[in-house]
């Protein structure tokens, strides 16, 4: 269902996880998963604002961008900066066999999930077979 077409991936990703800025996406973590008639992507997202997340399908690319901020304020004292900040991105590109235009996101505990159906043309199905006499069978596809 997912399809990977750069081998070169998990070295952008490292360089990623390394030199992620607001012009170059940090990296976004992601677990992806098949079951039954869904497809499903989950994204961490801890400490990230639903507001902030956008998430859209062009063709068969999906893009999933989410933006975590630092505390301001007047009284705001930075005393410790480990965790990313700033712009997170992430692009699957989907094969043809999922329906997105039914795709559907949900965001709690810091993980957006997606759930995308299998669309109904890439499902298995009964095939008639016409055989030398008048009967028919039908067989799986």
């Amino acid at each position: 269902m997912l399809m990977r077409t750069d081998p070169f991936r998990e070295i952008d990703r490292l360089a990623e996880q390394l030199l992620g800025t607001n012009s170059r996406p940090a990296v976004m973590h992601m677990d992806a998963y098949r079951d039954g008639d869904h497809f499903y992507a989950a994204f961490d997202l801890p400490g990230v604002d639903p507001d902030s997340i956008d998430c859209t399908v062009e063709r068969n690319v999906l893009t999933v961008r989410a933006q975590r901020r630092r505390p301001t304020g007047d009284n705001v004292e930075l005393v410790a900066a480990e965790r990313p900040m700033g712009t997170f991105s992430r692009q699957l590109f989907l094969s043809d066999t999922l329906d997105t235009d039914n795709l559907e996101a949900g965001y709690d505990n810091g993980v957006l999930t997606l759930r995308i159906p299998v669309a109904e043309r890439a499902k298995p199905r009964r095939v008639a077979i016409a055989t030398g006499g008048n009967g028919r069978r039908q067989i799986d596809a």
